[in-house]
C-alpha cells in the first residue's frame, strides 16, 4: 500500500482513450503524475470517432479550463451550431431556436476533441493496441492489468474510461448495460451545404429531430459540411448485427420502407446520405448505479453510468467525472478521496440518467414531436415556434 504520500510516484493507469479517459490523464499531467492511457485502438486514426459534441460550462467546458486546454478548444469550436429545430413528420417546423450562436453550449467535432487531449499529453502517455483481457488483483492491493500480446503492467489504481461494454466494471459489480429497445442506424450526408441546399436549409445550423410514430430521424451538423443522420426506431436487439454486411443501398431501402408516409424533405436525408452506415443499439446501465469501494479500482463516464444520448449530458458527464477523480487521486490519502468521489457521482449522475431514460421514451413514442417539444419549453430559455418548415 505504498505511493499513498507521493502522488508523483503512484502509478495509474486508465484503460480507454475517449474524451474522458484523455481528460483525466491531461489532468492528472498538470497535477505533476504520469498516466498511462491503456487504449484498444492501433492509433488516433484507427477508425472515425463519431459525431459532434456540445460542451456545457458546468461540465465539460470547466474540465477544458482546468487543463488549461480552454484557448486550444475555442479553435475548434463551433458556436454558430447550437441550433436545435423539432419537426413533425409531416415537415412542419414546430420549434426553433432564436439565437443559437448566443447559447453557451459550443460543438466540436469528437474527432478534434479528441486531437486536442491528445496534443496535450506526453509522448508515451497513450499506449496503443492494447486489448485488455483481465485485471487482476493483487496482495498488495495494486492492480495487475494483462494485456493481449504484450506483458502485464501493475499500477496502484487503475481507472475504467473503456465505455458501456467496460473490460474494467466486472470488478466492481455485476450489473450490465440493458438494451433500451430502441436502435439507432448511423449515415452520413457530405458536402451538404454545397450538395445538398435545401437539405441544409432543413438542418439549419445544429441539430434536427423529427419524431413521431414511434421513430425519428436525427441530423446533426458536424464540421467541414458533414452532417451525420441517425434514424432511429424500436427493433429488437439482433437487427443491429442482422445490418452488419448488408450493402448500404439495401440498408437505406429498409429505412425507407419504415418512413412512408413521412415528409420527402426529411426522408432525403436518407436518399442522400453515403456508404457510410452503422447500426447502434442503446444501452444503459441501471439508473442509480453503485458499487462497493474497492481499493486500486474505480470508474468514470459510460463505464459508470451508461446511458442514452436523449439528455445530452454523456460527454459532459463524463469530463465532469475525469475533473473530480483528477482531484481525488492528487490526495496523499487518495484511497479515501475515491470512495468519495464514486459516492459523489452517484448523486450527481443520477438526474441526467432519469432525464436520458425519459427523454428516450417521450421521443420514441406515437406523438414523440409534439412531447419534445414541451420537454424543450420545460427545460430551455424562452424560444420562439414557427407553425410551418422553411
Amino acid at each position: 500500500m505504498a505511493h499513498d504520500n507521493a502522488p508523483q510516484a503512484r502509478r495509474i493507469g486508465i484503460v480507454g482513450g475517449g474524451p474522458g479517459g484523455l481528460t483525466l490523464a491531461r489532468l492528472l499531467v498538470a497535477q505533476g503524475l504520469a498516466p498511462i492511457v491503456l487504449e484498444l485502438d492501433a492509433g488516433p486514426e484507427a477508425r472515425p470517432q463519431g459525431g459532434s459534441l456540445d460542451l456545457h460550462p458546468e461540465s465539460g467546458l470547466l474540465a477544458l479550463d482546468r487543463a488549461g486546454l480552454r484557448a486550444g478548444f475555442e479553435a475548434i469550436a463551433r458556436h454558430e451550431d447550437q441550433e436545435v429545430r423539432i419537426y413533425a413528420r409531416t415537415g412542419e417546423l414546430l420549434f426553433e431556436d432564436a439565437d443559437a450562436a448566443a447559447g453557451d453550449r459550443p460543438e466540436v467535432d469528437r474527432g478534434e476533441l479528441r486531437g486536442l487531449l491528445l496534443a496535450s499529453l506526453p509522448a508515451g502517455t497513450v499506449a496503443w493496441g492494447q486489448k485488455v483481457t483481465r485485471i487482476e488483483p493483487l496482495a498488495d492491493c495494486t492492480m495487475r492489468v494483462h494485456v493481449a500480446a504484450a506483458a502485464p503492467r501493475t499500477f496502484d489504481v487503475v481507472v475504467g474510461a473503456d465505455g458501456t461494454w467496460s473490460r474494467v466494471r466486472p470488478r466492481l459489480t455485476t450489473a450490465r448495460p440493458a438494451y433500451s429497445g430502441v436502435t439507432f442506424v448511423e449515415l452520413e450526408v457530405a458536402d451538404i451545404d454545397a450538395a445538398h441546399p435545401t437539405l441544409a436549409r432543413l438542418v439549419g445550423r445544429g441539430k434536427l429531430f423529427a419524431p413521431g410514430d414511434r421513430k425519428a430521424i436525427i441530423a446533426q451538423r458536424n464540421g467541414h459540411g458533414t452532417v451525420r443522420v441517425y434514424v432511429a426506431q424500436h427493433a429488437p436487439e439482433r437487427w443491429a448485427r442482422e445490418l452488419a454486411g448488408v450493402p448500404a443501398a439495401n440498408v437505406k431501402a429498409q429505412l425507407l420502407a419504415a418512413l412512408a408516409g413521412w415528409a420527402p424533405a426529411l426522408r432525403g436525408f436518407i436518399e442522400h446520405s453515403g456508404d457510410h452506415v452503422r447500426a447502434q443499439p442503446l444501452y444503459a446501465l441501471p439508473v442509480g448505479l453503485r458499487w462497493p469501494h474497492r481499493r486500486g479500482i474505480t470508474l468514470l463516464g459510460d463505464a459508470a453510468h451508461a446511458m442514452s444520448p436523449f439528455a445530452g449530458e454523456g460527454v459532459n458527464n463524463a469530463m465532469a467525472d475525469a475533473l473530480a477523480l483528477a482531484a481525488a487521486l492528487a490526495e496523499p490519502a487518495w484511497d479515501a478521496a475515491v470512495a468519495r468521489y464514486e459516492a459523489a457521482m452517484a448523486v450527481r449522475i443520477a438526474p441526467s440518467a432519469v432525464a436520458s431514460a425519459d427523454g428516450l421514451a417521450q421521443a420514441m413514442s406515437v406523438d414523440g414531436a409534439a412531447r419534445m417539444v414541451e420537454l424543450m419549453r420545460s427545460h430551455s430559455p424562452p424560444h420562439r415556434e414557427l407553425t410551418s418548415a422553411r
